[in-house]
């Protein structure tokens, strides 16, 4: 039985409704997490209503030329099958009565009511008869002399869509959904597997000696081959006499000489003041000039549809169109985006998108939800389906790269200043991510808004870390509050934002010991040190070269913070700080994996190794560059 059905448009407008409204409104987590985040090509979305409530699925469909949503929920426990059915049917019938001026349909009452009943009769119908179909299948299993049953009935069950026998895809609609992108993604990589390995003992029977290998498995017997040539050369290198006369001259590296000035022996370049540093601790902090976070990045104005025939181009196995015939129709225009006119330049921008080291998830992901979105919709005159794709795909990727919420830290600050309490951040993220100097960076940032900042040293895991972090407090003239090593860094935080207050402090920053996402003793007293001290900010830190181990980072960060925390509303990451941005030319793809797999925002991009080197997230520029 259904809960709710909701038509409305894609500017909110309610158009009709079944049922009354449930509690924790699914339908509006809905559309904030999976409709508004690009996630609209997922078969179903769950919902568990607050307070230990009823658990709720959620499916869609477009009607994307007349920009209309429908949306079905009901129970999860219920696993109704005739959703989709039903949502197609509401879709086709509701289109024929729309009217852009009509704003109430009590007339589709009564049609619903029919559509349901014919619905709900076919699903049954269809239960009966996979009921019914699988007493003739088992004997003739049985009775098949060799192979050939068994491989009809594994043919019939996976082209069916039924699942054939299995009813475990035949009862639950939400793993049939799974189901389905599965198939897209790693469960062919299974069934091709399967299917390998079912023909090599063929191949091994037949011989070794006729030596054909099927056409795209590797070669193990080149393997062989270059293996012994590279055993040979590096046997005739070690003992010839060429490479025993050609060792001693081999060239030394020279230290590099600018502009014909004399070498300089010395490589030691610290500052020779003192041992601590403090000789010219305020020159240093007074000559680095202004951040970067204050200066407005400017993007150059290129053309943004120079890659619409590229995109053409891209797939050379598909017949293109006599020039004719593609003007009459982008000059006639009103042709409806089918799913195969859209796959072509989706599956460029999917293979441009991982080229920018994009998460091949994300990417897909993407894909889906763009063509979901297209499809069905006419295409205007003078429009190409490549430029009408590439559109929607920057449409996209604005729309997820753009905070949902406010990121000024600096108002947030002055906020928490009046209520009397300091401004917490606390860092977090893997090991060697640069966690130490951007917070560095952030102080310097904060100083320049004059805006009192102190430092807290709760890695107290890492040797060093506490003498990395009290260089940087001197040559910033900033307090840093320390406890030394072994000490339990969630009262070392807490101790800190005590001491802030009592210093008049504004903004503490939080500096945490760098942990892997699986290891669970340091994930634990991390969540510890959130969950005492409730810090305002919580900050990961990640680097801008990893392309998928960003998404399990993030993703099992998130997991364990929520697993492990001991309060019912757990802290989770509140936004990113990008590092390294400055080493990966146009593999901005890192920015928008993080992005769309936790939800915050980037709010900090590291650029350099100086203290003005950091920078805001100019989302315009990024998208640009993934879709160059």
């Amino acid at each position: 039985m259904l809960e709710q059905l909701l038509i409305f448009t894609r500017g909110g407008l309610i158009l009709w409704e079944l049922g009354n409204a449930l509690k924790g409104s699914p339908i509006d987590a809905l559309i904030r997490s999976c409709l508004l985040e690009e996630r609209s090509a997922d078969a179903a979305f769950h919902f568990d209503a607050p307070g230990g409530g009823a658990a709720y699925t959620l499916k869609w469909a477009f009607d994307n030329d007349l920009g209309l949503v429908f949306v079905a929920v009901y129970q999860r426990i219920l696993h109704l099958l005739y959703v989709d059915d039903l949502l197609a049917a509401a879709r086709r019938e509701f289109s024929q009565i729309y009217d852009p001026k009509r704003t109430s349909y009590g007339d589709f009452d009564e049609i619903f009511r029919q559509l349901q009943k014919e619905a709900e009769a076919r699903a049954e119908e269809m239960r009966k008869s996979k009921q019914a179909g699988r007493v003739p299948v088992a004997p003739s299993k049985k009775q098949a002399p060799g192979g050939a049953a068994r491989g009809s009935g594994k043919q019939r069950s996976s082209g069916g869509g039924g699942n054939g026998g299995g009813s475990g895809k035949d009862e639950s609609d939400g793993d049939s959904g799974k189901g389905r992108w599965l198939a897209n993604g790693s469960s062919n990589g299974q069934e091709n597997g399967i299917k390998e390995n079912s023909r090599a003992p063929n191949t091994v029977v037949k011989g070794k000696e006729n030596g054909a290998p099927d056409i795209g498995a590797f070669d193990v017997n080149k393997l062989q081959k270059l293996r012994s040539k590279g055993g040979k050369k590096s046997h005739t290198g070690g003992g010839g006499t060429k490479a025993a006369k050609a060792e001693p001259t081999k060239a030394v590296k020279k230290n590099r000489v600018w502009d014909d000035s004399p070498s300089e022996s010395r490589l030691d370049y610290t500052d020779p003041a003192n041992e601590r540093g403090e000789g010219h601790a305020e020159v240093v902090a007074a000559d680095q000039g202004e951040s970067m976070m204050d200066k407005e990045e400017v993007v150059s104005s290129d053309s943004e549809h120079e890659e619409d025939e590229e995109l053409e181009n891209e797939k050379p196995g598909i017949k293109k169109k006599g020039w004719f015939s593609s003007m009459l129709q982008s000059i006639s225009g009103n042709a409806v985006l089918e799913k195969s006119d859209l796959q072509p330049a989706l599956k460029a921008l999917k293979d441009r998108l991982m080229t920018k080291n994009v998460a091949e998830e994300i990417a897909e992901k993407l894909c889906e939800s763009v063509a979901a979105s297209l499809e069905g919709k006419k295409l205007g005159s003078f429009t190409r389906v490549s430029s009408t794709v590439q559109t929607a795909m920057e449409e996209a990727l604005l729309r997820i790269l753009t905070p949902k919420r406010s990121i000024d830290i600096l108002r947030d600050v002055h906020t928490a200043k009046e209520q009397g309490r300091p401004y917490v951040v606390v860092f977090v993220g893997v090991n060697g991510v640069g966690k130490s100097t951007n917070l560095a960076k952030v102080a310097y940032w904060l100083l320049q808004h004059n805006i009192n900042v102190m430092l807290a040293a709760c890695d107290t895991f890492r040797s060093g870390a506490v003498e990395q972090l009290r260089t940087h407090a001197r040559r910033l003239q900033i307090p840093i509050f320390e406890k030394g090593y072994e000490k339990d860094p969630a009262i070392v935080a807490k101790e800190a934002i005590q001491e802030a207050k009592r210093n008049n402090s504004d903004v503490v920053l939080v500096d945490t010991a760098g942990r892997m996402q699986d290891n669970e003793p340091l994930m634990r007293a991390l969540s510890k040190l959130i969950n005492l001290n409730n810090p305002d900010l919580v900050l990961f830190v990640g680097e801008a070269l990893v392309g998928n181990d960003a998404v399990d980072q993030l993703t099992k960060f998130n997991q364990k913070l929520a697993d492990l925390s001991t309060v019912p509303n757990a802290r989770l990451i509140d936004g990113i700080l990008l590092t390294k941005f400055d080493t990966i030319d146009d593999k901005v793809g890192a920015a928008l994996s993080m992005v769309y797999v936790s939800g915050a925002p980037v709010m900090f991009v590291g650029c350099g190794q100086s203290y003005t080197d950091l920078k805001k997230l100019n989302v315009k520029s990024i998208v640009k560059t993934l879709l160059k």
